[in-house]
This record gives structure tokens, sequence and C-alpha cells, in this order.
């Protein structure tokens, strides 16, 4: 009941790109399993939100590094989910402001503030069995767990989907910021199983991972 990473419980990496149906993908997955899902982009949000509430511009670096340093970051599972703490305080009902969705890529591209992610993610799983969807998850953060996804759908339908959502930000920028950011780029680990979501159900696509998982001798 381990990855093979010392140390860590199991963990069961899912990337993609925005509105690829990782999030939807991830979640159901994990109560299937009964497994705790993880959004680790809902970490980036909060500490993207807690620059944006210190009043620090997105691009100060240094500022941001100093409130960061000082900040007290924790996760902890709630109804088989994490959630995140940003100095005792739950900012999940301000993750999806329009502030925090037009700052989180700039925010999170800098390589303090990823690396704080992947601590915290990595501490994470030295406590608890893991589903974690994300963009570098099986490359960076966990490279090591055996049982990585890799979900996409074109660009077409990633765009639909987010409309759908009422989301307005453009999925070709998210897509540029993903896949050109200098630091843990979204890319697809060589080991990592592709699915092409765009003419499945979130069923399917949940139940080809699950037949995977067990052809790899997971016990599901």
């Amino acid at each position: 009941m381990h990855s093979s990473q010392p140390g860590f419980h199991r963990v069961v990496a899912i990337d993609g790109p925005a509105a690829s149906g990782k999030s939807s993908v991830a979640r159901e997955l994990a109560r299937r399993l009964g497994l705790v899902y993880v959004n680790s982009g809902a970490i980036y949000r909060a500490i993207t939100w807690h620059v944006l509430e210190k009043g620090i511009h997105t691009e100060d670096i240094d500022r941001i590094a100093e409130v960061l340093e000082s900040a007290t970051i924790s996760c902890w599972v709630q109804d088989s989910e994490s959630r995140i703490l940003v100095d005792n305080f739950d900012p999940a009902d301000h993750l999806r402001d329009d502030r925090v969705n037009e700052s989180v890529s700039r925010v999170s591209r800098f390589p303090m503030v990823r690396e704080i992610v992947t601590q915290k993610l990595r501490e994470h799983a030295r406590s608890d069995n893991l589903v974690v969807e994300g963009r570098d998850i099986g490359s960076v953060v966990f490279p090591d767990t055996p049982y990585k996804f890799y979900v996409d759908a074109s660009p077409e339908v990633r765009l639909q989907r987010r409309a759908a959502q009422g989301e307005r930000d453009e999925i070709a920028l998210r897509d540029h910021a993903d896949f050109s950011r200098s630091v843990s780029p979204l890319v697809i680990a060589e080991d990592a199983y592709v699915i092409d979501t765009s003419h499945l159900t979130i069923e399917k696509v949940v139940r080809e991972i699950l037949a995977r998982l067990k052809e790899m001798g997971l016990r599901i």
C-alpha cells in the first residue's frame, strides 16, 4: 500500500491541461478507491489568494518570497478531500475569484512557489493514500509512483467545457503558460497512461483507469 518512493503511501497521479476533465475524473476515482482526493491547483490558488490579500504585485518575486516564508501553509482532510489552510484560514470560498483566476498562472510559475507546493504534496503523501490531480504530478512531484495517468481533450472541447463551467479564461493562454513554463512545465510523463477524454464520459474514463490499475496489481 505505498508507491515506490520510501515513506510515501499510494499515490495515483492524474495530469492534464485545463478543462481536460482531470478534476472530475480524479475526484470520482478517489471516491471509488477510498483514497483522499487532492487538487494541487487549489494550493497554488490559495497561495495566489494570500499574495493578493497582502496587496503584493504578482511580479514582485522578492515580496512574494518574503510573505510566503512567514506564512503557515498546511493540508488537512475533510470528507476524504484535501483542504488548505493559510495562516489557519481556509480560503476555499475565494479560490475561484476572478482576481485569483487572473493571477494564479503568474504566481505559480515562480520556482519557489512550485517548490512549496511540491513539498506540501509530498508531506501529504506521507500520511495518506492520495489521488492527486495537476500538471506535474507524475513528472515532478511523484515521479516514482507507478500509477500515472494523463488525460487530455481537443482544444475545442476544452474551450466548450470551460465556458460551461462559467470560467472566462482563455484556453490558449492557459496552455501557453502551462507548456512554456521554465520550471515544471506540463509534460506527459514517459510512463503515463494517456486517455483522450474528448468523446468520453467521466464514468467511462474512470472505468478505464480502474481497469488499468487492476492490471497493474493495485487492489480495487
